[in-house]
Parts: C-alpha cells; structure tokens; sequence
C-alpha cells in the first residue's frame, strides 16, 4: 500500500508550519513544498534556463535566486506572477512524487505547501488540512517574523491567496489557529484520527 498523502495549507501567517512541525515530532515525514521550490529554482537546470528565459539573467546572482528581483517583478503583475508559479509548481509536485516513492514504506507523509490548491497539486493528496487565522492575527504574526515586508504587502499577499470561504470548500478538515485554545491537544488528536485512517487503508 501507498502512503496516506495528508496535505497541510493555509494563509500566510495561519501558523501551517507550527502544525506541521507538530506532525514532525510525531513522527511523520513533511515535504516543505515552500523549501524545496527554493533549491529546486537553484539546482534544476532545467528551471534554471526556464526562468532566466522568461525573466532575465538578472534572476540570479551567482547561482542564487535573487529575490529581491524577482518579487518586485512578479509582486504586483498577475501574469507575470501566474508565469513563475507554471514553471515552479510542475516541478515541485515531479519533486514531491519522487520523494513519495522514495518514502514508499511510511504509512503517513504529509506535503506542506502555501499554494496547494492554486497549484491544484491538492488533487493528489488523500486529506487536506487547512490551518486558519483571523486577518488581523496573520497579520501581527507576519510582521514580528519577516521585519522586510510591509504592512500593504502583507495585504496584498493575503489578496492574491485564495480567500478562506473557497479554501473551507476544498479541506477535509479546518483547523483553527486563533490562539484562543490550544493547539498542540487538537494536533495530536488529528493526528490519531488520520493514523486510524491510514491504517484502515492498509
């Protein structure tokens, strides 16, 4: 049998890392689909000449991504935005497919990614966990934690997300993370109930 492939999403700022160090610690295997979009743009070559091609060689400063360059061309342009994210997100979810099978003997493997339904890549996944936060909160989080951005590009990142309504339609489970209880008691209860699942699979 597969794995049970559990996906963990959510706004920037909702906390889906915090969760998804939680499942680490108990024992299950995360995909930082965000970390490994990062190396790949640095170590596919393929991509490499894709995103040079399409944005110039500006894009990199000896071998690394620079940043900076690229989100000011694509932070505030909806096409050239939707043009990185098709380059990018074909070959992270080729990526994640091959530590999938690499990881083929875990009964439970979890792929953490922002951008898990905009890259439809959810559509793979056996359960999709979406882990939200008020507005204001994210935004409080977001600023103690990157000093770089500002408070209107905050703004506009969330904007650019899919908004929590269409999010909800597409979870199996939301889990809230408002500071108003805590998180790590709902976590581990989740996480029994996704193991029992797994099992039943088997």
């Amino acid at each position: 049998m597969k794995p049970y492939l559990l996906g963990i999403t959510g706004g920037i700022g909702s906390g889906k890392s915090t969760v998804s160090k939680i499942f680490e610690v108990l024992g299950v295997k995360i995909y930082q689909s965000d970390d490994m979009a990062k190396y790949l743009m640095e170590n596919d070559n393929k991509l490499i000449s894709s995103i040079i091609n399409s944005f110039g060689e500006e894009s990199y400063i000896d071998g690394k991504i620079n940043k900076e360059y690229i989100s000011k061309n694509v932070f505030y342009d909806k096409e050239k935005l939707k043009t990185i994210n098709n380059l990018v997100h074909p070959v992270v979810i080729n990526d994640f497919k091959k530590w999938c099978l690499i990881h083929k003997n875990e009964k439970i493997l979890i792929k953490e990614a922002a951008l898990l339904f905009e890259s439809k890549s959810y559509k793979e996944l056996d359960f999709i966990i979406y882990v939200y936060a008020e507005k204001k909160l994210r935004i409080s989080r977001i600023l103690k934690r990157d000093f770089h951005r500002t408070k209107d590009q905050i703004e506009h990142i969330i904007k650019s997300q899919l908004t929590d309504k269409e999010s909800f339609e597409k979870a199996n489970y939301i889990l809230e993370n408002n500071e108003k209880s805590l998180l790590l008691p709902e976590v581990i209860d989740l996480y029994e109930k996704i193991r029992k699942k797994a099992a039943n699979l088997c």
